[in-house]
């Protein structure tokens, strides 16, 4: 996309992920510094800059704009209160799948559509496996996300899904041995995984974009 439409969408995305911030907060049923509407701003425009620079069609960049400030959200609520809610999860999938389906009657690309809805189901059933085996590791609100973000990654191939699935584990697990060394957490803490989740699909995000 032309650098005046990835500003454009930034804009976008940030603005509507600040006003919406208040309606996460009640969601929330909290006050935490996390959800103040900059915090949302600056997720939901890094966001939505990187959605409009990645996307090859201006319907994907609508869906990577609806993921994005549904992600920016997300994180802000996991890291306040160590939820992921479904007044948020379920319309953020709802959306992205919507402007998939756009995006497929669009352009008539739908393989990638089909793909997308493959890894959604794949993705969603490898979650679930998990926390039926670990409840204490992984909630069935983190394999809730993991369907929009198996849909989100999907469009893009298999090799973005692998990435996107594996590197939130790897993260995840990078930032807590580095909290535990620097005395920031300790074995018994709870540890939000949503954001570290989003942050792995948006490496595997990241891949596509440049060939992988």
């Amino acid at each position: 996309m032309p650098p005046l439409v990835i500003a454009l969408a930034a804009a976008a995305c940030a603005a509507a992920a600040a006003l919406l911030i208040p309606r996460a907060r009640r969601i929330a049923a909290s006050d935490s510094r996390w959800l103040r509407w900059w915090v949302g701003a600056a997720l939901g425009g890094i966001g939505g800059a990187a959605g409009a620079a990645l996307a090859e069609h201006w319907t994907v960049a609508l869906a990577l704009c609806a993921f994005a400030v549904g992600c920016a959200l997300l994180v802000a609520v996991d890291q306040a209160v160590l939820r992921l809610p479904d007044a948020i999860v379920w319309p953020t999938t709802a959306a992205v799948l919507a402007l998939l389906l756009l995006s497929a009657a669009v352009t008539g690309d739908w393989g990638r559509l089909g793909t997308a809805v493959l890894a959604m189901v794949a993705v969603g059933a490898g979650y679930f496996v998990l926390a039926f085996i670990s409840p204490t590791s992984l909630g069935l609100g983190d394999v809730k996300l993991s369907l929009v973000l198996g849909l989100t990654l999907g469009w893009f191939g298999w090799n973005a899904v692998l990435l996107g699935v594996l590197g939130g584990f790897v993260v995840f697990a990078l930032a807590a041995i580095a909290m535990l060394a620097a005395r920031r957490t300790s074995m018994q803490a709870e540890l939000p995984f949503g954001p570290w989740m989003i942050l792995g699909a948006a490496l595997g995000l990241a891949w596509a974009a440049v060939g992988g």
